[in-house]
């Protein structure tokens, strides 16, 4: 018998060189409504991209990256 199960969606956060791990709020959101509904915390959310997912110890691994740049 073959038995299909839903992975967990973990996200990844890249803040000033630390990685911070953040839930699922909700598993039927999109990845851009998780971005969002974490933005009010992590500002940084709001200029970051999302990377291609990975397959990762029965979890699917979201990484939000920044996108912005140094100045100078």
């Amino acid at each position: 018998m073959l038995l299909a199960t839903q992975l967990e969606r973990v996200f990844l956060l890249k803040d000033n060189g630390q990685e911070i791990k953040l839930t699922d709020p909700e598993p039927k959101w999109s990845v851009e409504a998780v971005m969002n509904f974490y933005s009010n915390t992590y500002p940084i959310l709001t200029t970051a991209k999302v990377s291609a997912p990975q397959i990762k110890d029965d979890t699917i691994l979201y990484k939000f990256e920044s996108v912005m740049g140094t100045k100078g």
